[in-house]
């Protein structure tokens, strides 16, 4: 495989990347995205959505629609600009992460307190952890229960409280190199979130955890027919507008107060996103370990597609900040997931890609470098 990796010949996005193709330019398919959304009709999109939102308007002043937050500027400009553009009337929920870093517990605190309606949802710690550990083992994902629960139990809380429009931020796989099965269709399900976002892996973790059916609640899907009779319909906000994450920060920060870190995040050359969990350091990391890519190369590659940064000042990022081992949070870690300093080695072992890197000294080495 190492002979045949290759790099989007506009962005970085490497050839390792799941489920990403590339035309005969050798641009990616987010790269393909970004020149078809220069030239796509976003008027009509915009009409598409003011019908959705009048249709699920409640006359009776209840809520109209869901928005998943983390404090975060996603979450928060889509909020924002539901409650102010358009008048909806919107309850935000945020799913409390493990390991919450203080700046995102603050920020979380700044959106709430500038004017949103909002319901934190905990789920039972330890059945946190345990799904967190198992996914770190079998799926090479730290944060793999909380991945659940930021879907499944914002469902849950639709179908409980029978508000069926959802509304999350981007989709991912369209605008930073996936599938592009959803790029024109704005509506999605419940089976393209386990295919996709969980990776297939969704029963696996969940029958492997050993957890009672009730402390799992926060992390179990409604069944097929709740979800029709409740008309629970899902939604990315990036179908209806040209997606823009810094725009996203900016009107965050000035609208929702948003801050953001006083250095350099963990493996990247940015500071103002994905600022809530100790454990994201550690996916990153591991995406490396997969893939050959970390978190620089996912800013870098923003950045080159909204003109901000060259691809050449890219590739000299890249080598500077990707792969960062999150040495600050090791001990948080292991105390968390229970495990000591050799377990916790050997799951990073078995998810390394032998085919890009080579142990030395007791760390992974990269066999090679980005083009």
């Amino acid at each position: 495989m190492k002979n045949k990796v290759f790099w989007c010949k506009n962005c970085l996005n490497m050839s390792t990347r799941p489920r990403i193709e590339f035309n005969q330019l050798g641009w990616c398919n987010s790269c393909q995205w970004m020149e078809e959304k220069n030239k796509l009709d976003w008027s009509e999109r915009q009409r598409e959505l003011k019908e959705i939102l009048e249709i699920h308007r409640d006359t009776n002043g209840g809520f109209d629609c869901i928005v998943p937050v983390s404090g975060g500027k996603d979450g928060s400009y889509v909020a924002y600009k539901l409650k102010n553009d358009f008048g909806m009337n919107i309850l935000t929920v945020t799913v409390t992460p493990a390991l919450s870093l203080k700046l995102g517990d603050q920020n979380l605190r700044n959106f709430i307190d500038s004017g949103f309606n909002h319901l934190q949802i905990s789920p039972d710690p330890e059945a946190m952890r345990i799904l967190n550990k198992v996914g770190f083992i079998e799926k090479g994902f730290p944060y793999y229960g909380w991945l659940i629960s930021i879907q499944a139990a914002v469902v849950r809380t639709a179908v409980n409280l029978r508000i069926p429009l959802i509304f999350y931020g981007e989709d991912g796989e369209v605008e930073y190199g996936g599938s592009t099965e959803s790029k024109n269709t704005p509506m999605y399900d419940v089976e393209y979130m386990r295919r996709i976002y969980l990776e297939g892996g969704y029963n696996k973790v969940l029958d492997s955890s050993g957890l009672s059916h009730s402390q799992l609640y926060f992390f179990r899907f409604p069944d097929k027919h709740e979800l029709k009779d409740k008309g629970i319909k899902i939604t990315h906000w990036s179908y209806f507008e040209n997606w823009d994450s810094y725009r996203n920060y900016l009107v965050a920060k000035e609208h929702c107060g948003l801050k953001e870190n006083d250095k350099n995040n963990s493996g990247t050359f940015t500071n103002f996103s994905q600022n809530d969990q100790a454990l994201y350091s550690l996916h990153t990391y591991i995406m490396y370990l997969k893939f050959g890519f970390g978190r620089a190369t996912q800013d870098a590659g923003i950045e080159i597609r909204r003109g901000a940064l060259s691809r050449s000042q890219a590739v000299n990022l890249v080598r500077v900040y990707d792969g960062h081992y999150p040495e600050e949070f090791i001990e948080t870690y292991l105390e968390y997931y229970q495990m000591s300093m050799v377990e916790f080695d050997a799951v990073l072992d078995k998810w390394a890609n032998k085919n890009l890197f080579s142990k030395k000294n007791g760390r992974w080495e990269a066999q090679f470098e980005v083009q």
